[in-house]
């Protein structure tokens, strides 16, 4: 199942990536700011990639080895076991998954021998 995720707008750093945060108290006036973001004079630059606050969600995500429980051909209706990324009413691709499962994994070996 391919779909795009939920936008979350901008977000700090604490919920886009789940940094711990400054100390609440003891005199501490930066709570969830994200502190340091590069070495001192050597570097003198931010590393690429650096986790910075910006906005979240809104990416396109695949979902693998989803079950699909029926087929509702009157109603239009696929039911799927499992999370499906996206708000309720977008829209979403079906394909077959790439990986396989450990049972059929397991298949595979037990042919081989």
């Amino acid at each position: 199942v391919v779909g795009v995720t939920k936008g979350k707008g901008f977000q700090g750093g604490v919920k886009r990536y789940g940094w711990y945060g400054g100390d609440a108290t003891h005199g501490s006036m930066f709570h969830r700011a994200p502190g340091s973001i590069g070495a001192s004079s050597d570097p003198s630059r931010v590393w690429p990639g650096h986790h910075m606050p910006g906005r979240m969600g809104g990416d396109r995500r695949t979902v693998l080895n989803l079950s699909v429980v029926r087929v509702m051909l009157e109603q239009n209706l696929v039911l799927i076991r499992g999370a499906v990324p996206g708000a309720n009413g977008s829209l979403v691709m079906l394909r077959k998954s790439v990986k396989a499962t450990k049972a059929q994994q397991a298949q595979k070996i037990a042919e081989k021998k």
